[in-house]
């Protein structure tokens, strides 16, 4: 009789100088049959924590998302694959439901519900856009996704969605506001870099629809305004995010332009 070998499972860590955050994001996923970390650049001690967990390296330099987490993927040995970041974590009773999933599931993609957080507070409302999703289709098949070479938030191929789990992924998005405000600004650069390179920079009008209809959105649609200050933090970084985007956009396309050296 033929002996059915359970599905091994990879935890696949894409890690920029992440030393703080990640003792608590690799205890996490020591429930893996393998760690693969994905190594950008580090110069702090992000490479020791992951020798010591007995993580499998790749190391290099990518400045796009996409290629980096492609790399990883190409490393990964499982049959199925569960991407974490740094300030993810996967708690125990997700751990199980996990590798009960992995052995029943047909190969596709298996969505995981979030547990975001802001300052270690759970907020469950309001989020969208840029800064938070209530759900990812992180743990697939091998060889079922693929990532596109955007800067921010790139494109996707993957599989259909198979399965959905109950337990929750915790997601510490936001240390505080200056953290909030920090990757407003880093995100925004990186979307308007992409509207540069494709040259697709927004009509203004449409930038302006999007500013009320993108509050309106977080705050009122995905009810952000049952978490109070932090709701209404949401909605207006939410709301931002286009105009900033598109704002810094201009002024790259304006830099790249040589000046037509008329007076005013």
């Amino acid at each position: 009789m033929a002996i059915v070998m359970p599905n091994r499972l990879t935890a696949l860590l894409v890690l920029h100088n992440a030393e703080a955050l990640l003792p608590e994001c690799l205890a996490s996923v020591a429930f893996a049959d393998e760690i693969v970390a994905v190594l950008d650049r580090c110069t702090d001690g992000t490479k020791a924590l992951c020798e010591r967990a007995g993580a499998r390296l790749v190391e290099g330099a990518w400045p796009i998302e996409g290629p980096r987490r492609n790399a990883g993927l190409a490393a990964s040995a499982g049959d199925w694959i569960l991407e974490v970041d740094a300030d993810e974590r996967v708690p125990p009773e997700l751990a199980a439901e996990i590798r009960e999933a992995i052995e029943k599931a047909p190969k596709g993609a298996i969505l995981i519900p979030f547990d975001n957080r802001i300052g270690g507070v759970p907020v469950a409302h309001g989020w969208g856009a840029y800064n938070g999703v209530s759900a990812k289709r992180c743990l697939f098949a091998a060889g079922t996704k693929h990532w596109g070479d955007q800067r921010l938030h790139p494109s996707l191929r993957q599989a259909e969605i198979v399965l959905t789990l109950k337990a929750r992924m915790i997601h510490h998005v936001y240390r505080d506001f200056p953290d909030m405000y920090a990757r407003l600004l880093k995100y925004a650069r990186l979307a308007a870099e992409d509207m540069v390179e494709e040259g697709k920079i927004p009509r203004p009008s449409k930038t302006l629809r999007r500013f009320f209809s993108r509050f309106w959105k977080s705050y009122v649609s995905r009810q952000g305004r049952k978490e109070g200050f932090y709701g209404v933090a949401l909605g207006v970084f939410s709301a931002l995010y286009p105009v900033l985007s598109h704002l810094m956009a201009l002024e790259l396309q304006a830099a790249k332009r040589p000046l037509s050296g008329g007076a005013l």
